[in-house]
């Protein structure tokens, strides 16, 4: 089996270090990742500019791009086999409810999906703590027996927390929660007296984080699995839509 392995947290970040790992007794893995941390990257792809490539192990790259780029250049450009599955992770942090709209993990294993690659984007869930990434890596290493054994179609994209801090009570299939958007930018000023801005912390879970929700699995210690899609569009909005462009005028079936 042959995985394409990625993460945004950089090349020597400790969560993809222990994974390759894990998984290179599994599998044969291939790892492209970012040469720098690029967490909050999201979707984006280098455009402007050329791409460079430098192997610092073998089957192991870095690049100086994005998490989206590490896994569009390998699946497009790099690679000579293709592999079963892409695997993005592990994030150190949760990856829950919106956070899934700029995480540069998801990300990357969305990129997998759009050129028709089954993807996971894992990511350990935790605050204030020392992060010990043994256990995501062995929740990856039983899904991707599970794999194995049912490999998923072309095209799925599922994105995975582990809890941490406590004995993990099992997996449950959630929904993506939503979180209270309280924090704020920080204005700060530099050496020259000029403003700077700080980006605020994620806000808090609670808008949307009752049962079923990624935010309650992690919050009761369960690995959360959210299968999530690419096709954005609102189907439930479609008519509403129309009627508001067109007053009077039904949508087409």
């Amino acid at each position: 089996m042959r995985i394409l392995l990625s993460n945004d947290d950089g090349y020597r970040a400790p969560g993809l270090v222990m994974l390759a790992e894990k998984l290179r007794s599994i599998a044969e893995v291939t790892l492209v990742a970012p040469e720098r941390n690029r967490s909050g990257a999201s979707n984006s792809l280098t455009l402007d500019r050329p791409l460079r490539l430098h192997e610092f192990a073998q089957d192991s790259y870095a690049l100086d791009g994005t998490p989206a780029d590490c896994v569009n250049l390998a699946l497009t450009g790099m690679l000579e086999k293709r592999p079963d599955l892409v695997i993005a992770g592990i994030n150190a942090g949760e990856n829950l409810g919106e956070d899934v709209l700029y995480s540069g993990t998801v990300a990357a294993a969305m990129e997998g999906a759009l050129l028709g690659y089954p993807a996971l984007a894992i990511s350990l869930a935790f605050q204030g703590e020392t992060a010990d990434y043994a256990e995501a890596a062995e929740v990856v290493c039983r899904l991707v027996a599970q794999f194995k054994m049912s490999p998923l179609p072309a095209g799925k994209l599922v994105n995975i927390n582990v809890p941490t801090g406590a004995r993990c009570q099992g997996h449950l299939v959630t929904r993506l929660g939503r979180r209270h958007r309280d924090a704020q930018s920080v204005r700060q000023l530099d050496p020259k007296n000029r403003p700077v801005y700080w980006i605020g912390a994620i806000g808090s879970p609670g808008f949307d984080a009752g049962p079923g929700t990624d935010f309650h699995a992690i919050a009761n210690h369960y690995v959360s699995i959210t299968p999530l899609q690419t096709d954005l569009t609102a189907f439930t909005q479609m008519e509403d839509m129309d009627n508001w462009l067109n007053p009077g005028t039904p949508i087409s079936k």
